[in-house]
């Protein structure tokens, strides 16, 4: 497992392009990404958008809060600029638009919902619903930080792909994941390298560790032995 691990661009391909943009996924594509990770938040008016931050500042023109804007406030945003001038005009994508595209290919997908700060609700059953109408169950893996928004996925959907999402070494990680009925974590390579890691792998968990950048640091993950398999990175093209 450890030697052809399934390579995700991280929030498109962001190392080189803004980050969660059109712009990003066409990259990613074009980079050789198996797959793709997106971040999915909720709009006042009930939209399905494709942004990481609770709130546009870091990322474009604009400020706000996405919970507080409307689909058409967002619209008028420029999401390419921060990152280069060249990126002029990106905008925000909302999910449908994403899932129009991927329609085209066949990149795995891999949905985090943003839920750990800002409970969206409805949020759940909204991405199940539209996942659904573009029959995309087979490519999608659905996470997050909160364990809470994964039961309710869960419960609405028994058999569609899920996964905990772990910040730094979180001890009660797997307990928590096996109260859940689990098979997948997406961790960072401390947690995967540390004790707990070794023991979620051996009780049958796959390990999907994010952000890695640097092959020096997969070939140290990969030279500790333990099976991981998926890499989550901003470049895709350096792990071909």
């Amino acid at each position: 497992m450890n030697q052809k691990p399934v390579i995700f661009a991280h929030r498109g391909a962001s190392g080189t392009c803004p980050e969660n943009t059109m712009a990003a996924f066409r990259a990613a594509a074009q980079k050789g990404a198996d797959g793709i990770e997106l971040d999915v938040q909720m709009t006042r008016d009930g939209e399905l958008v494709i942004i990481h931050d609770e709130t546009v500042n870091r990322t474009t023109n604009g400020r706000g809060a996405i919970g507080r804007m409307t689909l058409d406030e967002l619209a008028q945003l420029d999401a390419g600029s921060w990152f280069s001038p060249s990126f002029a005009g990106e905008k925000i994508p909302t999910l449908d638009e994403f899932f129009k595209w991927a329609a085209g290919n066949k990149l795995q997908i891999n949905i985090e919902l943003k839920t750990n700060k800002v409970p969206y609700h409805g949020i759940e059953k909204q991405v199940l619903d539209l996942i659904n109408a573009y029959q995309m169950r087979e490519r999608i893996i659905i996470s997050s930080f909160n364990f809470d928004s994964i039961k309710r996925v869960i419960e609405l959907d028994p058999y569609i792909a899920v996964a905990g999402l772990i910040w730094k070494i979180r001890r009660d990680a797997l307990a928590r994941a096996k109260e859940l009925g689990l098979r997948a974590l997406h961790t960072q390579s401390s947690y995967a390298l540390s004790g707990y890691g070794r023991e979620a792998v051996n009780s049958g968990m796959l390990l999907r560790l994010y952000t890695i950048n640097h092959p020096k640091e997969w070939e140290r993950i990969r030279g500790s032995g333990v099976p991981v398999e998926a890499l989550i990175t901003d470049f895709p093209e350096r792990f071909r």
